[in-house]
């Protein structure tokens, strides 16, 4: 008998648009996407440097160590707000790889969705692995720094087709899902600390 490996705690998946995308709104992108884009970066601008675009949630990394470490506590109002900002990142970077045309929400799920299981820090957590987690996923940052080129290379592409068709051609569409799930991955464990599990190295839900 196969047995089936646990999930990650962590699923994130968007919807693929079943319609054709707004042209006007995809040829502007970056433009439009500049007032939210501000937003993040002066969450972000707390965090100095990071990895990736999870500047604000890299932010509330240190402070979630010391309550591991010395309280061994994650307060669910803490993880709460974590997430929260963690999924409005997730919608912002979404509508720049142009994967919906609706407007980030700072509230609102919209057609991006991003769970992470609320842990039991005193049963599911080791107080000591926060302190060499981000150590321990830098062949993550090796293997995402090639596949983000790559992801913004063929949103390129993406984005002439959206122009010409109105489609998202559904290849180019899982693949920078696939690339976004596994940075977030990457940040459940090493940054927002809500798993000890190692991510795998995989595009795959």
């Amino acid at each position: 008998m196969t047995v089936q490996p646990t999930p990650f705690p962590l699923t994130f998946d968007v919807d693929y648009p079943e319609r054709e995308l707004n042209r006007w709104t995809t040829a502007f992108r970056l433009i439009l996407a500049i007032p939210i884009v501000i937003v993040v970066a002066l969450l972000a601008a707390l965090a100095g440097p990071h990895f990736g675009f999870a500047g604000p949630t890299v932010v509330l990394f240190l402070p979630t160590l010391l309550l591991i470490l010395f309280r061994r506590k994650y307060p669910r109002w803490w993880f709460d707000f974590g997430l929260q900002l963690l999924r409005f990142e997730t919608r912002v970077t979404s509508y720049l790889f142009l994967l919906r045309d609706e407007y980030p929400s700072v509230d609102d799920e919209q057609a991006v969705h991003l769970g992470v299981p609320y842990p039991d820090a005193s049963r599911e957590l080791n107080r000591w692995l926060p302190l060499v987690k981000w150590l321990l996923a830098i062949p993550h940052y090796v293997v995402l720094l090639f596949l983000y080129i790559a992801a913004v290379v063929v949103a390129i592409i993406a984005w002439f087709a959206i122009l010409f068709t109105g489609r998202y051609p559904r290849g180019i569409f899982d693949f920078i899902v696939g690339v976004n799930r596994w940075n977030l991955r990457v940040v459940a464990y090493a940054f927002f600390l809500s798993t000890d599990r190692y991510p795998p190295f995989s595009l795959s839900p």
